[in-house]
């Protein structure tokens, strides 16, 4: 029987590298999105040249009544949801002393209530088949101190507390939480940066070059497969040895 997973955040970056990689395995995709309505609708179509079925679904994850909402749509589509990728973020750098609220509300309303808001309602829509997978996207800010981040570490390193809380939960109902912890990846946000800041930071990273969507993409695509079906609650760092 086809599957289905859920890519949040999957009109671009790692999320549309996960939702092609999905499809490649032979996934239907659903496509959640937030604002651009043309990048998310070209992702569907790169989707569906893969051969199989994809949709796109607009809704803020932070919003429940949204959320809800996509979710029912999404099980009225495909009929059933296998996996959910939790990967919707935002990224507002500023030291501590620079912090805004309305930046710091946005980021704890998408980061984390995004996150459970998607996980809850995935959960609901899995236990009554006694089987589903829900990857959440981590950060390698997690587990290393970046200066200027402390906002965006602290709602990373709590998606790990809530991986392990989750994987716990679930686990008797057949449900797997698990999630990766990417480094710096090679994405438009990152080649925007000066030069010669790019180079500090590959030259911080043991193997001497960025990652790309697709090396994430690839540990997502393995934690969705019956080869990791004895993993729950681990966050897979992925940073090139960054962390180390």
């Amino acid at each position: 029987m086809e599957k289905t997973a859920l890519v949040t955040g999957a009109s671009r970056g790692i999320g549309k590298a996960i939702a092609l990689r999905l499809a490649k395995d032979g996934y239907n995709v659903a496509v959640n999105y937030n604002k651009n309505d043309s990048l998310a609708l070209q992702t569907v179509n790169e989707i569906k040249n893969l051969g199989v079925e994809a949709e796109a679904f607009k809704a803020d994850t932070s919003n429940i009544d949204e959320v809800k909402n996509m979710f029912h749509n999404v099980q009225s589509t495909f009929g059933r949801l296998d996996v959910l990728v939790n990967n919707a973020g935002v990224v507002d750098d500023a030291y501590l002393l620079m912090v805004r609220q309305d930046s710091l509300e946005r980021s704890l309303d998408i980061n984390i209530k995004g996150y459970i808001n998607c996980a809850q309602q995935a959960a609901l829509k899995m236990i009554s088949r006694k089987s589903g997978k829900i990857i959440n996207v981590s950060s390698v800010s997690s587990v290393l101190a970046v200066e200027g981040q402390s906002v965006y570490s602290a709602t990373k390193g709590a998606i790990n507390s809530l991986t392990a809380t989750l994987a716990k939960e679930l686990a008797s109902r057949g449900i797997q939480v698990n999630a990766v912890a990417p480094g710096f990846i090679g994405t438009d946000m990152l080649k925007s940066i000066p030069k010669d800041l790019a180079e500090k930071y590959v030259d911080a990273i043991p193997m001497k070059k960025f990652g790309t969507a697709e090396d994430v993409a690839n540990v997502v695509s393995q934690l969705c497969s019956d080869d990791f079906s004895y993993m729950t609650g681990q966050v897979i760092v992925l940073d090139g040895g960054l962390s180390l």
